[in-house]
């Protein structure tokens, strides 16, 4: 049985994607089976695989049940499936809203596949809608990068009363997986506070690992590759390969 971790933050450009694609790519790379479900409208961890957009889409996963074996597709990339979104997941969230037990949609689609898989990556659309709400009901865990700039923590007391609802009314079995920093800059003094702020908010929980700014980062998605894939050297993919490390053995637990 595959373990879910929902890559979750409601505010946009914390590298949310960048570590949904290359945590996953990471992961599957040290020989476990992943899954990558794109539930964000926009997309882009699909495309970070190289996968089309056109086709079947978790769009038909939550809307019209349609099985996730017959939507998921097998990346060009060792050990790694994609569940891809589409435009259409943008109407979904209007569409959910009078559908029965709206909130456990993805929950029962993960649980024909989730013995297939060793893990099951969630990309989360930067909002706390319908669409998320089912990421938090089917999960075991939420992953959040934090970016290490002034506003770091602000909306992030709505992101944990939201998983304090959620724990308490769908999903019992969620907790944190961890805190991951992002856009790192350890020459700046304001990283080294925000660091702190972080610490101070969530005890025990950060990462050790983190993500520095990085070009390589920003250049892959363009050519559909993790950042292992276009340039194994770089220091962002050497960072996500350590975080994949920290990850599984956090997981050994």
């Amino acid at each position: 049985m595959s373990k879910i971790v929902a890559i979750v933050n409601q505010k946009g450009g914390v590298g949310k994607t960048t570590t949904a694609v290359n945590l996953a790519a990471s992961v599957a790379a040290k020989g476990k089976k992943v899954l990558l479900a794109d539930i964000d409208p926009q997309g882009n961890a699909t495309s970070g695989f190289g996968v089309s957009k056109t086709g079947n889409s978790t769009y038909d996963l939550l809307v019209n049940r349609m099985p996730a074996k017959e939507i998921m597709v097998k990346s060009e990339y060792k050990n790694v499936w994609v569940l891809p979104a589409s435009m259409n997941l943008a109407g979904a969230e209007i569409e959910l809203v009078d559908m029965q037990k709206r909130e456990s949609r993805l929950k029962l689609a993960l649980s024909q596949i989730d013995a297939d898989f060793d893990y099951i990556f969630l990309d989360c659309p930067p909002s706390l809608g319908i669409i998320t709400l089912n990421a938090l009901t089917a999960a075991d865990s939420i992953l959040v990068p934090i970016q290490c700039e002034y506003y770091a923590l602000e909306g992030l007391s709505q992101l944990m009363g939201t998983v304090k609802t959620v724990k308490q009314r769908f999903n019992s079995r969620i907790e944190i997986e961890g805190v991951l920093l992002t856009m790192y800059d350890g020459r700046l003094r304001l990283t080294s506070q925000v660091v702190e702020e972080v610490k101070k908010y969530f005890p025990k929980k950060v990462y050790t690992t983190v993500i520095p700014r990085n070009v390589r980062l920003s250049e892959a998605p363009s050519y559909g590759e993790p950042v292992r894939y276009y340039d194994k050297l770089s220091k962002g993919a050497i960072m996500y390969d350590q975080l994949a490390t920290e990850f599984l053995r956090n997981n050994r637990k």
